[in-house]
């Protein structure tokens, strides 16, 4: 049943972040989806980013960016990208973080947050933006991979271009000499993964005093992959004085802790329920035996004409495998780990978004701020040991108001992690059996090998509070140094792509846990000029786009 609505210009009433709008039609039957309240037969309530269901489809926001105060250097290139009205998340961050207070942001991948912290802090760091001479690095983005410092360092070059800013992107795997230069140069905006930034540190070539933004993009990812001790360490390096905006689309027990720690009375901001996955994605289990998994995908692929899939494996070893296997089926495949080199990641990036490559097989790290317009299909071909891994993965698709569909082959050793994963989703996926792949009952269970035996390195359902040994990669955290930046610098080069995250894929390894810090105390003395602005303003709530 389709509904027409009329919202009212001028609001007839507001409760918190509730806006009234008249209606022409009886909406009961579509009260639940909406999430709207029923005041009297005409007279509705409902959350101000809330989608009503129309003759479309859904009524969406009005809001227009020029109305979050952006300038219009800015708001040109929001423009020239194609955007004309902000998603919710930007709604309610952007204005918030411009009054220079903290930010506590649940947000998944798709919802716009990378715009949602860039477009601010660009327009904070422009209005003190400095003059001719050797810039210090003013903010701090820190991500726990390399293909979203990637996407982030994109994203504040296109939405910066027509601003005196200048940025960079440093993380592994890849030269330190040209990121030492680009830094010697001067940037006031540093996207960054967390080994690789210490590394700078440790040589010297990074001066972390004035930074006045601290950014932690996929909070929650960082600290399941074992980084929580890297960022003590950067947290030590910066000044006490700034503003502190993370960003998780998960809330555990860790993210809690350290944003009890890090952040300062911080502005909370919740687009998504927690753990939850996207609710324009269908999802759907196929029961199958473990070795007729290969087939039944190449099957729905090719029966369902599928151009463009994204399918997960639990190691690498299985994606090269997989990738192998779909190839000798005739669809062009290709994998992309931890182990492949940056470039072949890159390449095998760019064939799929173009359409060279029909299927990309990736692991979960590896797959994080993979940044992928119009997914349509994502495959568990193996489900993940972490339920919080199945909400990231199926993320890819279902982005930007687009709907997605996301299909899980288990087989009978995979229950146990299925019943896990609806348990956290709070709903039971919908099963369906394929003729012709129907499971066979006789075959017993096996156990999945769990820990640092796993292939792959994946982290098999460790978390970030209990502490690992980290795997040899050249030298110990113990060895950062200070023994000089010639010696530093050959050891960097020589640990190549083995300075990565625990997966192989992230920049630096997983280091040993260390004992939790107490939150520092702020100094007296006056924040510099522009930080000082900022924090005089937060004690005004700004009005969020609309509320």
């Amino acid at each position: 049943m389709s509904f027409v609505l009329l919202v009212v210009t001028q609001r007839l009433a507001e409760i918190d972040d509730v806006i009234v709008v008249s209606c022409g039609l009886n909406l009961q039957s579509g009260l639940a989806r909406a999430r709207v309240s029923r005041f009297s037969d005409n007279l509705y309530a409902f959350p101000h980013n809330a989608l009503l269901p129309t003759a479309s489809g859904a009524i969406k926001n009005t809001m227009s960016f020029e109305k979050l105060g952006l300038s219009a250097p800015i708001l040109r290139a929001v423009s020239e990208q194609g955007y004309t009205q902000p998603t919710p998340v930007q709604q309610q961050a952007i204005p918030v973080i411009l009054s220079g207070r903290d930010v506590m942001a649940g947000a998944q991948t798709g919802t716009g947050k990378t715009a949602g912290f860039t477009l601010p802090l660009l327009e904070l760091l422009e209005e003190h933006a400095q003059g001719k001479g050797r810039r210090p690095v003013r903010a701090l983005v820190l991500t726990p991979t390399r293909e979203l410092a990637a996407q982030v360092g994109e994203s504040v070059e296109q939405y910066g271009k027509y601003l005196p800013l200048k940025s960079t992107v440093i993380f592994g795997g890849v030269k330190i000499n040209p990121q030492i230069e680009k830094l010697r140069h001067g940037v006031d905006i540093l996207v960054a993964t967390p080994g690789r930034l210490l590394d700078h540190v440790s040589q010297k070539t990074l001066d972390l005093s004035h930074i006045e933004i601290l950014v932690l993009d996929e909070a929650d990812r960082m600290l399941d992959m074992g980084f929580i001790h890297d960022i003590r360490k950067v947290l030590r390096l910066l000044p006490h004085e700034r503003q502190n905006l993370l960003f998780s689309a998960t809330y555990s027990q860790e993210i809690k802790r350290l944003a009890s720690d890090l952040l300062n009375q911080p502005e909370q901001i919740e687009v998504a329920r927690r753990n939850t996955a996207a609710e324009l994605v269908s999802q759907v289990v196929y029961p199958v035996d473990k070795a007729r998994k290969r087939e039944l995908l190449s099957h729905m692929i090719g029966a369902n004409n599928w151009r463009q899939v994204l399918v997960f494996t639990r190691t690498k070893h299985g994606a090269n495998r997989l990738a192998q296997q779909l190839e000798k089926d005739g669809l062009s495949a290709a994998a992309i780990h931890g182990n492949k080199s940056q470039g072949a990641r890159t390449r095998a990036l760019a064939n799929f978004k173009s359409g060279e490559v029909r299927v990309l097989v990736a692991t979960d790290i590896a797959a994080r701020g993979l940044d992928i317009d119009q997914l349509p299909h994502v495959v568990n071909y193996e489900l993940p040991n972490v339920p919080e891994d199945y909400v990231h993965r199926i993320g890819r698709t279902g982005r930007a108001g687009n709907e997605g569909e996301a299909v899980s082959l288990v087989c009978i050793d995979e229950h146990k992690l299925l019943r896990d994963i609806e348990r956290l989703l709070k709903r039971k996926i919908t099963e369906k059996v394929l003729p012709g792949y129907e499971p066979d009952p006789s075959i017993p269970a096996e156990p999945i090998r769990q820990g640092r035996g796993a292939p792959g390195g994946q982290r098999q359902g460790r978390r970030s509070g209990q502490p690992q040994q980290r795997r040899s990669e050249g030298r110990s955290s113990a060895k950062r140094s200070t023994s000089g930046a010639q010696t530093e610098r050959s050891n960097t080069q020589k640990r190549g792509d083995s300075h990565a995250d625990h997966a192989g894929h992230a920049d630096g390894q997983r280091r040993s846990q260390s004992k939790s810090h107490k939150k520092p105390t702020r100094p007296a003395q006056q924040r510099s000029a522009s930080g000082s602005q900022r924090r005089r303003r937060s004690g005004e709530k700004p009005a969020l786009l609309g509320g």
